[in-house]
């Protein structure tokens, strides 16, 4: 909360700082517009961004940064010796985090006061009872060096709060007095205004580059960790999949491989039919009433929750499927191919449902791009209209409709609500699509869930499973933009 008041106090001084900069500078040119040699406003602008951005900009670094170094300080506070045997420091940790929120909460609603807070001691007070009052639930008795570890936390972060607010306000003061006591009616405020936003908007746009770029090295680092502890000739060209948190695990990512290109290519051959021919309908046949109702009746699908399409899947088209395939001489082929509702079939069936608003809103956009006089060419020479689709319109809008199947493939790949409920935990190789298998998504939620060990290699092999997986959607991408210059050279 006193980050929020902060934030706000900053905006109000940003506010101030507009009227008082606009109302300085038509003072300094005798209330005279005219003689000033920017707007009003922009003199405004000045102060007021001089006296937020660059307080709100060390705000966000002191937020992202001041978590970091507190853990760092109070993990070295807690002795190896202290560490319980079948824990680690890692696990340490997360229970003075927990702890040390539990605390802030008691505090904020009066169970404690500020004293109590920092001057609990484990063995005179039951504090998993007292903190379970107020709805925060500890898994165990919390132990004295927890308790000290979690009072320190405490105590860091209310002085980095504390030193935050102190900076950031002093240092949006300085920036409003110093934008303040330029404003004049010579300055050229105009300029300096539009350089800082150029900046910004130059900042905005190496955001979403930095961001990847980050992924990449965070999933990088802990891959090479990862190869450090795990032959990497076993995690590329091994058989089995059979991770033991207790001895020796089989970590090969080609069962869990051949599962993902499996379901995706089920639902792949679901998707591109059915979304292309839609796409067709809805841009060369369909009326205009028709259009303005089928459409977004169709991109309704993309709108719907995975977890809703999980279920789906789970308890409506694998029952369905068992009752064809699974009863034996009860279901209605009088087979026994299917020994349970998840299957490869399961997920891909319902993956590709999901995915047939991207290829169709995707494709009917780019069919709407061909130029009108190309069809008007075709028909003037006397094809007719399914001629000139399959022969003048399709060809021009072949790298827009394989943009959007590889945009297809790449959302199939990476899909995981689906395949966790729809397609089962067994990482194997088959060709029967009427058999449970798992994806490299189903396995990194996995590894990755509840408290384990990040030192582990069958918790850091998830980091190798996702950077393997960027690296295959990022070459599905690279060979859409491949194929889209090719084509587009032809047509263009």
């Amino acid at each position: 909360m006193p980050t929020v008041w902060l934030v706000i106090a900053l905006l109000a001084l940003s506010g101030l700082g507009f009227v008082l900069g606009r109302n300085r500078a038509l003072a300094s040119a005798g209330g005279n517009a005219k003689a000033l040699h920017s707007l009003p406003a922009y003199y405004g602008h000045n102060v007021a961004f001089s006296a937020l951005v660059p307080a709100l900009a060390v705000l966000a670094i002191w937020s992202l940064a001041q978590p970091m170094v507190i853990e760092n300080r109070v993990s070295a506070m807690i002795p190896a010796e202290l560490v319980p045997e079948n824990s680690t420091l890692g696990l340490v940790m997360s229970d003075v985090r927990r702890l040390a929120e539990g605390l802030d909460l008691a505090v904020e609603q009066g169970v404690l006061s500020p004293t109590d807070a920092r001057n609990l001691d484990s063995g005179e007070t039951d504090i998993r009872a007292r903190l379970g009052e107020i709805g925060v639930a500890l898994g165990s008795d919390v132990r004295p060096e927890v308790l000290t570890a979690a009072q320190s936390y405490r105590s860091l972060a209310n002085k980095g709060q504390i030193i935050m607010s102190v900076i950031v306000g002093l240092l949006a003061m300085v920036g409003f007095a110093w934008a303040y006591g330029r404003t004049h009616k010579d300055f050229r405020a105009r300029n300096v205004v539009e350089q800082g936003i150029m900046a910004l908007l130059i900042l905005a746009a190496s955001l979403a580059i930095l961001t990847t770029v980050g992924i990449v090295f965070s999933m990088l680092f802990e891959s090479i960790n990862f190869f450090g502890l795990h032959a990497w000739s076993d995690f590329f060209f091994g058989t089995t999949w059979a991770p033991n948190f207790r001895g020796d695990s089989d970590l090969s990512i080609l069962p869990l491989l051949w599962g993902t290109l499996y379901i995706s290519a089920i639902a792949l051959l679901v998707a591109v039919p059915v979304g292309l021919f839609a796409a067709i309908y809805l841009s060369e046949y369909a009326s205009g009433t028709t259009r303005a109702f089928a459409k977004p009746l169709l991109e309704i699908l993309a709108g719907i929750p995975t977890i809703v399409y999980g279920l789906f899947a789970l308890l409506t088209v694998g029952p369905l499927l068992v009752k064809f395939f699974g009863q034996g001489e009860d279901g209605i082929l009088g087979v026994e191919w299917m020994s349970g509702a998840t299957s490869v079939l399961t997920a891909g069936l319902v993956m590709g449902i999901m995915l047939i608003p991207f290829v169709s809103s995707l494709s009917d956009d780019i069919i709407n791009a061909v130029p009108q006089a190309m069809r008007d060419g075709s028909l003037g020479l006397g094809a007719t209209k399914s001629e000139t689709i399959r022969q003048v319109v399709m060809p021009a809008a072949l790298p827009g409709i394989v943009g959007a199947v590889l945009l297809a493939a790449s959302r199939a790949i990476g899909e995981t609500m689906i395949v966790v409920m729809g397609a089962g935990a067994i990482a194997k190789f088959s060709l029967n699509p009427l058999e449970s298998m798992t994806t490299i998504t189903t396995r990194i939620v996995s590894q990755l869930t509840g408290d384990t060990d990040f030192a582990s290699p069958e918790t850091l092999v998830a980091f190798a499973l996702g950077l393997t997986l960027f690296v295959l959607t990022l070459g599905l991408n690279v060979l859409a933009l491949y194929i889209v210059r090719k084509y587009r050279e032809q047509y263009d």
